[in-house]
């Protein structure tokens, strides 16, 4: 049997008591705002720089595919930071920018009063629920022979495919948008002698603003999306045509360095979204 002294106790109590103030002070730290709104999303970054960097070992080290090595992080952020610097990027950027704003316009100027109309309209929604339907699930690149047959231009091909690929989420979120205002907000309005102007602008928009762009920010992700094969049609700028000849030209260190910066646009453009639902976001009081 074995008898435990004094100062051993007290040397025990006290590496415990370290050990509890440690463990106190971390979970202070891993709670902290500061660390949950930086910390981790540089930690999930990292997280998928290693993934590359391990897929460009595997693909280098791997006879059948060794000759597109070039992926890997290691080569492509030196093409990455050479578009950068060079200025290339608004050259392949600025383009596919335009496409995608005059395809996103196009969505929300047919989009947003047809989902106006559905929403307010219980008829016109069961008239147009199994047609919208089909045509929704539609593939928006199927579409591409009868763009190039309707438009004399590539870049108005491209806008309308887009087009096609982002009315759907803008004309849906706005329409269910509208079905969960408060009906009584209606009726309040037309009590106090408001006109058909004033309730959808100062009755409709402000209710389903957040629902608007809550549409346009699912639009742009499918718009973002269909942007690189619809450049693959015969234009000579943009982000999918520099992927193309990247491909083209065996030039894969340049080609996963225009995939980043597909990712990186696309990212700031997603957040820019967030923000305004964040801004136009409104809670009832009761």
């Amino acid at each position: 049997m074995t008898t435990q002294t004094p100062g051993s106790s007290t040397a025990l109590s006290a590496t415990m008591g370290g050990g509890v103030e440690l463990l106190t002070s971390l979970s202070k730290f891993i709670t902290h705002p500061l660390v949950k709104r930086y910390a981790y999303p540089i930690i999930g970054i990292g997280f998928l720089l290693v993934l590359w960097w391990l897929g460009g070992k595997w693909i280098a080290a791997n006879p059948d595919t060794s000759s597109f090595a070039d992926f890997g992080p290691e080569t492509a952020l030196v093409s990455f930071w050479s578009i950068l610097v060079g200025g290339e990027i608004l050259d392949m950027a600025l383009p596919s920018l335009m496409r995608i704003g005059g395809g996103l316009f196009w969505a929300i100027v047919l989009g947003v009063p047809t989902g106006i109309l559905i929403g307010r309209k219980p008829a016109v929604r069961a008239i147009t629920h199994v047609p919208f339907q089909f045509l929704r699930m539609i593939s928006p690149l199927s579409w591409m022979p009868v763009a190039v047959l309707v438009y004399d231009t590539w870049d108005g091909a491209i806008v309308f495919l887009i087009s096609m690929a982002a009315v759907w989420p803008v004309t849906f979120a706005t329409a269910n948008g509208l079905r969960k205002v408060d009906p009584s907000w209606f009726k309040v309005a037309r009590n106090l002698g408001a006109k058909s102007y004033h309730m959808l602008f100062y009755v409709i928009f402000p209710a389903i603003a957040m629902d608007i762009i809550t549409g346009i920010r699912l639009a742009l992700g499918v718009a973002w999306i269909v942007l690189v094969p619809a450049e693959y049609l015969g234009v000579t700028s943009g982000l999918g045509y520099s992927i193309n000849d990247a491909r083209d030209t065996l030039e894969y260190d340049r080609l996963a360095a225009i995939v980043l910066i597909i990712g990186i646009i696309g990212f700031a453009l997603d957040s820019i979204c967030l923000l305004l639902i964040k801004r136009t976001a409104w809670v009832r009081n009761d």
